[in-house]
């Protein structure tokens, strides 16, 4: 009894001091949850999506999620062969380029009307808090931080661990000039190091001007936050974001709902919208989107060309790697919705919406 007793102790020391890692970031306090606490998407201790939002679908339990994830093993959730990927000198770019360069899942870099602007960026080669495990697809890990230019905007959408990383934050820090957030996200950066005076945190719905020609809306998301055991402690959102010469729609992690329709009507078109198309699952159907619903959702915004991204980086589901750029391709087709489908690191150029993509998932096993 005593021996049992002394391994459950240390095991409660050790999960104690790992669940305080630096990484883990910081929840809001002080004034800046003050002043979350005043969001009408606040609600008792926590925020809350504008419809039901059930974690996971009806008739499904957490232990039978848990268990398909374990054991269910698609031995296609990983490819056969390196991600096929091109290295884009994004150091030396001609600041007269408008571009965008993907970098796999959910991370990608803009570069618009002399601004250049990074989203949700992951290099360290995991999306997890162990390092270990969830690790980056070969081939498609071949930008650093070192890589990156000096960044004017940094976007993040919400602070899960494939979207904020903290080896990239605080590596890229010295680069950043501002971040643009929603609510509460900022505790962990101003944690982290980052300036406060630095940092723009919005509520869904708030319109915000960075500079002369450049506003962002923030834009409601059907998702959950969170790096730790407490869910929803920070806001999760979409951009709309506004050029001299262009309207992107930055999206987050969401399900379908009526928010999209709602922003293409107000904020439409966009000249991009840029949307989470994979680590699907019909065990959590309202958190995240099936590629038909990423279609639907870009014919909602009145976009004129779709990015899919949250696909050939990291297997967070059970489909096979390529099945979300394989059904939304069809589905584009079918719906008559322009599909950008660059390979990793691959310069998009933003001038020419007739650019010519290949299918190049198709290529690899």
């Amino acid at each position: 009894m005593l021996t049992t007793f002394l391994i459950l102790v240390l095991l409660v020391v050790f999960f104690v001091i790992f669940i305080n890692q630096e990484k883990f970031g910081k929840r809001p306090s002080g004034k800046r949850l003050e002043n979350l606490k005043k969001s009408p998407h606040y609600i008792k201790d926590s925020f809350d999506n504008l419809s039901d939002t059930p974690a996971l679908t009806e008739g499904v339990s957490y232990y039978k999620a848990l268990k398909e994830f374990i054991f269910d093993k698609n031995k296609r959730k990983k490819p056969s062969q390196p991600i096929p990927s091109i290295k884009t000198d994004l150091l030396n770019l001609n600041l007269d380029k408008n571009i965008l360069v993907w970098f796999g899942h959910s991370s990608y870099f803009m570069q618009l009307d002399g601004k250049r602007i990074l989203v949700d960026p992951v290099f360290s080669g995991h999306a997890s808090p162990i390092s270990f495990t969830t690790r980056a697809f070969e081939g498609a890990d071949i930008y650093g931080v070192a890589d990156m230019p000096q960044i004017d905007y940094l976007f993040i959408t919400h602070d899960h661990w494939d979207h904020m990383d903290y080896d990239t934050l605080t590596s890229l820090r010295s680069k950043v000039n501002h971040v643009i957030c929603a609510l509460g996200v900022g505790a962990h950066l101003t944690y982290w190091g980052y300036q406060q005076d630095h940092i723009t945190e919005k509520d869904w719905n708030e319109h915000f001007i960075l500079e002369d020609g450049f506003v962002v809306q923030t834009v409601p998301a059907r998702h959950f936050s969170g790096r730790g055991f407490k869910r929803n402690q920070t806001l999760w959102t979409s951009f709309a974001f506004k050029t001299p010469s262009f309207n992107i729609f930055i999206g987050g992690d969401s399900g379908y709902d009526k928010h999209f329709k709602l922003a293409g009507e107000k904020l439409g078109p966009f000249d991009l919208v840029i949307l989470e198309n994979g680590q699907y699952d019909h065990k959590w159907k309202y958190i995240h989107m099936h590629p038909d619903e990423v279609v639907l959702a870009a014919k909602d915004l009145k976009g004129k060309r779709l990015l899919p991204v949250h696909s050939s980086k990291f297997a967070l589901s059970q489909h096979a790697w390529d099945e979300p750029l394989k059904k939304v391709s069809n589905i584009s087709k079918i719906e008559q919705v322009a599909l950008v489908t660059p390979k990793i690191g691959e310069t998009v150029d933003m001038n020419n919406p007739n650019q010519k993509f290949s299918q190049w998932w198709r290529e690899i096993d």
